[in-house]
């Protein structure tokens, strides 16, 4: 099996001002281009050259293999829920959520971004549904992803790697995760609940 960079459903400078064009061609054209292209290199002739992404992760020793392919997992999770939209809060079900587990919604966002501030590695902060039907906000380091906890489904991931950010927001993380919350497709994220 070979793995390609996913597609967009969306221009690369559709997220501007809040993400740039530039970022997005470094972030997505060649960062997860590379993790895709590496993964691709590392699998050749192994036990996991016909296994699917997930399957990688979940049976894979913890690197480099699985880091490859974590990280293509992730970005791709990331990019896809990402797109300028309108509707800046999520819809009745995911909001009801939100406000039974958080309180609120700007609750939720002050949380959120906090958990994703004190992460002191490069990683990601997630929103997941755990088994009793809960949400929560996790951190994970460097190649991390939720699909090695099997009681935890993602919803939505921001990454904070410093290439995430760094062309627009240099070493101002607390701005890109500001501005973050104006690039969350929300119905994208209300469709895995």
């Amino acid at each position: 099996m070979t793995f390609e960079l996913p597609k967009l459903s969306y221009e690369l400078d559709a997220l501007e001002p809040y993400i740039s064009k530039e970022t997005m061609e470094y972030h997505y054209g060649k960062h997860h281009q590379t993790y895709v292209t590496n993964l691709n290199n590392l699998i050749i002739w192994t036990e996991f050259q016909n296994m699917s992404l997930e399957e990688i992760i979940k049976k894979s020793p913890a690197w480099p293999i699985f880091n490859n392919a974590a990280q293509v997992w992730n970005h791709t999770f990331y990019f896809t829920s990402l797109n300028k939209v309108e509707n800046k809060v999520p819809n009745w079900v995911l909001l009801e959520m939100v406000n039974r587990d958080f309180w609120n919604f700007e609750e939720f966002k002050t949380k959120f971004n906090d958990m994703a501030l004190k992460n002191f590695w490069s990683g990601w902060t997630w929103l997941v549904l755990n088994t009793t039907w809960n949400l929560e906000i996790i951190n994970t380091s460097n190649a991390w992803s939720i699909l090695t906890m099997p009681d935890k489904k993602a919803l939505l991931t921001c990454d904070i790697w410093e290439h995430a950010y760094y062309i627009d927001y240099r070493n101002a993380r607390a701005k890109y995760l500001e501005n973050f919350w104006n690039v969350i497709d929300w119905v994208v994220i209300e469709g895995m609940v």
